[in-house]
């Protein structure tokens, strides 16, 4: 089970394993605001498992620009979706081939099924007659959320409606 982390402004902060989060909550550091399943039994004390936390003091985030593109990245931007065909996407595409001059940045990489990419190959858009589906931009302000918050579990849905 995982547990979300908020932190003491209640935004979210990340997702740690709820062993860690029992143990912030133990030491005093946090507090337990939604709990799931059963608890956790020590020698003299039954704690609540947590599902959601609250840290007591505030940590402060460095919020930076996005880095260079990855892999992980653009596919976690176009949410695992082809920009040619709508399918499930396994790869990353240059829209402008390097072949032909086009950078690796993120307005220059979509996410693409294989058999998308294997059919363009080094070609353009116009030159194929597709286009795509979205204009592909870097990442915004929820860039810095972590990953696990993409499917939240739904104890967590309460907490994270003002974080989107």
């Amino acid at each position: 089970m995982r547990t979300l982390v908020l932190n003491a402004g209640y935004e979210p902060l990340s997702v740690v394993s709820s062993r860690r989060a029992a143990v912030l909550v133990m030491r005093g550091k946090a507090s337990v605001l939604a709990e799931d399943g059963g608890p956790i039994v020590s020698p003299t004390t039954l704690w609540p498992r947590p599902a959601v936390i609250l840290l007591h003091q505030y940590v402060r985030v460095v919020r930076r620009r996005p880095g260079s593109p990855s892999r992980r990245g653009i596919l976690r931007r176009d949410q695992q979706s082809c920009a040619y065909c709508s399918g499930s996407a396994d790869t990353v595409d240059h829209v402008i081939p390097r072949s032909r001059g086009g950078d690796s940045s993120w307005e220059n990489l979509v996410a693409c099924c294989g058999p998308c990419n294997l059919r363009k190959g080094d070609r353009t858009l116009g030159e194929l007659g597709w286009s795509l589906r979205v204009t592909p931009r870097a990442p915004r302000h929820h860039a810095w959320l972590p990953q696990e918050l993409d499917t939240p579990h739904e104890l967590w849905m309460p907490f994270l409606e003002h974080a989107r």
